[in-house]
């Protein structure tokens, strides 16, 4: 089996939101952002590790930084995740294959991707130690930067990269962060449960709530702006589940049915 078709596959597992717009995506661009969010995936299922205590999740998390920082033309998939192999029988599948997703991508921007994994595995490290902890919207701001913002830049430049296609960045920095609010809001009882709040200290649901929409906001004029072809395709989606998503948290569900996130699809894609 082709390494292509095997993280479409684990793609397919771990994201119903990004498998889809990632899937439709051509030849070239497609392995790029397959890479970027497997290898962001792997960082992130140690983040929210049930079962790792904070102090090995930075640890880990600063093994794979820095096996990413020396990452060269002939590196190998097992420089990549040197280091993992006590907690391989822990760790997910999509976490002790980073390096195969590394290497998913052409030899021209594989090292961004790199280098954006590597920033954000060490920026993860540090909430890690300090236990997620939020004292007020700065810090929420710091956060979603940190793990989603950040992402939104690496996609401009992968936009750019692939056929030159222009972003507004702070709007970027949008995308991911509404993206990642609306993540907050619908995993926050969870998140409690494991001794986790992003909410800012006397925030509500509407409080974040607002905070999401205006996020979002920005990432609808991100996505707007975007030329027709595979940059504008691929945002569209996660952008309309968001939002989706975001109206049913408000009226007290807690996520979109497989129905309504189908008809979502079908009516951005027809």
């Amino acid at each position: 089996m082709s390494l292509r078709k095997n993280a479409l596959e684990i793609l397919q597992k771990t994201s119903r939101t990004f498998y889809i717009p990632i899937g439709r995506l051509p030849e070239g661009l497609l392995e790029a952002v397959s890479s970027a969010y497997l290898c962001m995936r792997a960082i992130d299922e140690i983040e929210d590790h049930p079962d790792l205590d904070s102090a090995t999740k930075a640890k880990l998390l600063r093994t794979i930084s820095i096996n990413l920082q020396s990452g060269v033309a002939n590196s190998k998939i097992e420089d990549f995740a040197a280091g993992l192999e006590k907690h391989a029988l822990v760790l997910p599948e999509v976490t002790y294959r980073v390096g195969e997703w590394a290497l998913l991508p052409d030899p021209s921007i594989a090292p961004r991707i790199w280098d954006a994994t590597a920033a954000m595995a060490d920026r993860m490290a540090y909430w890690a130690e300090i236990n997620w902890k939020i004292e007020n919207k700065s810090d929420l701001d710091c956060y979603t930067f940190s793990v989603a913002g950040a992402v939104g830049l690496l996609l401009s430049d992968l936009w750019a990269w692939y056929d030159g296609t222009q972003t507004d960045r702070s709007c970027a920095i949008g995308f991911g962060r509404g993206l990642q609010a609306v993540n907050i809001l619908r995993n926050h009882l969870e998140d409690l449960d494991r001794g986790v709040n992003f909410f800012p200290p006397g925030w509500t649901a509407e409080d974040m709530q607002a905070y999401a929409r205006y996020n979002l906001s920005l990432a609808d004029t991100y996505t707007k702006s975007l030329p027709k072809g595979p940059a504008l395709n691929f945002c569209q989606i996660p952008l309309t589940l968001a939002h989706g998503t975001l109206d049913v948290l408000a009226l007290g569900r807690a996520k979109l049915s497989r129905s309504e996130v189908i008809a979502l699809v079908h009516k951005v894609t027809k």
